[in-house]
């Protein structure tokens, strides 16, 4: 059966519907066509090209802080730093597209050098003074000292170290609570004693690190803000917030069988303010409602967590850098709220032996990660990841000073309280 009637038939059926007219509209549109989808992708390639250029032309600094011997304050006094640091300013549209500016963003680094515990903190050089500001007016006792980048100055060799690293995430969507120093009643500030820090065990594990080894945890935070809604030019949207009041609002409506115990009544903004017969919620449902109305009420911040255990290949312990780095994050996570655990990125991608032939990927995501670090990349490109949103209370459970429950010797503190001289001494 010869095909060239069929197609002969197809050709002269397209004819009569006017297929050619709607191609030739299709030739004349598409230099219009073309030129938003390159006018789009130049936009992007500049955006992108005058925030490098911007942040190339920034001092950086990282800045070391030591803790006095009577550290006393609470995880609040963190909180109320952090919070500080809000700012979801991004500059005028002039700033943002022809200089390059962005929101602010800093690095709050607890590092292990052999042993050797640290709390380090990079910044903008030009942001300096208000950091050190707000940080020695709600530590009164600390010493901060500005040093060279410690990630400098590690050279990785290839032929004798190895290195494990990850960035973390959530266990639920962001609305939902980590366990924090409110959920551990420090907010009370009671004795030393009685204290449960959630960080001290991490830290006491930071202290254990061997001769030739060296752990890394950069916390990277930016002020969180609302984004425009997909599909919309102008609407702007929260999905922390959206995912928040749909998950108190199905508590409020659920029965124990999981059904809606009622119409509801709902106010302008669609939250049930009452129903036609009442739900029965738990005592757990009860619980993870109100810290999640509690969690909306902080400031919130976009979070980056990226963790590095880096070694000579004959110290090198993979699963103590790995088992130490998962089970101190654990202490912040709860079955029943959220919980933070690696993501598969960088080394968590490697879990079987035939995923690395001869440690090629190993060593490259070494490199690479390595590079990330450094430049503290992670809300722009080129190292740009998916932030976690986390409220104030949140970061400064993660990212505060312990007090004296954290007895780990090689925790360099600073030797006495300083005192100013009388004012009545001899000239």
């Amino acid at each position: 059966m010869s095909l060239g009637p069929i197609f002969s038939e197809m050709i002269s059926t397209f004819n009569t519907v006017g297929t050619p007219k709607v191609l030739e509209y299709a030739i004349a549109l598409s230099p219009i066509a073309l030129a938003f989808i390159l006018g789009d992708i130049f936009w992007h390639l500049w955006v992108r090209f005058v925030r490098a250029e911007q942040f190339l032309g920034i001092k950086y600094t990282v800045l070391e802080i030591r803790l006095p011997k009577e550290q006393v304050k609470s995880p609040l006094a963190m909180e109320s730093f952090l919070t500080a640091l809000h700012n979801t300013s991004d500059g005028n549209k002039f700033a943002q597209y022809w200089n390059g500016e962005t929101r602010p963003w800093y690095s709050l680094e607890i590092i292990s050098v052999e042993g050797n515990v640290k709390f380090m903190i990079w910044t903008e050089d030009r942001r300096k003074a208000g950091l050190q500001a707000g940080l020695f007016s709600q530590f009164p006792g600390i010493e901060i000292y500005e040093r060279e980048d410690y990630s400098r100055s590690l050279h990785y060799d290839r032929k004798t170290m190895k290195m494990w690293s990850c960035e973390m995430k959530f266990t639920k969507d962001d609305h939902y609570p980590i366990k924090t120093y409110v959920d551990y009643g420090l907010d009370k500030d009671p004795k030393e004693e009685f204290k449960v820090d959630p960080l001290v065990p991490f830290i006491e594990w930071l202290g254990t690190v061997g001769p030739n080894q060296q752990v890394w945890v950069q916390i990277l935070i930016q002020a969180h803000k609302k984004r425009k809604k997909p599909g919309h030019l102008f609407k702007m949207h929260d999905h922390w917030e959206d995912g928040a009041r749909k998950a108190v609002n199905e508590i409020l409506m659920r029965d124990p069988d999981s059904k809606v115990a009622g119409d509801p009544i709902v106010d302008s903004v669609g939250k049930p303010t009452s129903f036609t017969k009442s739900p029965t919620i738990s005592s757990g449902e009860k619980e993870i409602a109100e810290a999640i109305e509690r969690s909306q009420t902080k400031y919130p911040f976009d979070v980056g967590i990226r963790c590095i255990y880096v070694g000579k290949k004959e110290f090198f312990q993979k699963p103590f850098g790995i088992g130490g780095i998962i089970g101190g994050f654990k202490q912040f996570g709860s079955q029943h709220m959220n919980g933070i655990k690696p993501a598969d990125k960088w080394h968590t991608r490697l879990d079987y032996p035939w995923s690395d032939f001869k440690n090629i990927r190993s060593h490259w995501y070494a490199e690479r990660v390595l590079m990330a670090y450094r430049r503290r990349s992670y809300f722009h490109p080129p190292f740009e990841g998916k932030p976690l949103v986390m409220n104030a209370e949140e970061l400064a459970t993660i990212y505060h000073f312990p007090g004296a429950t954290a007895a780990t010797p090689t925790l360099e503190r600073v030797p006495s309280k300083k005192a100013e001289a009388p004012s009545n001494l001899p000239i």
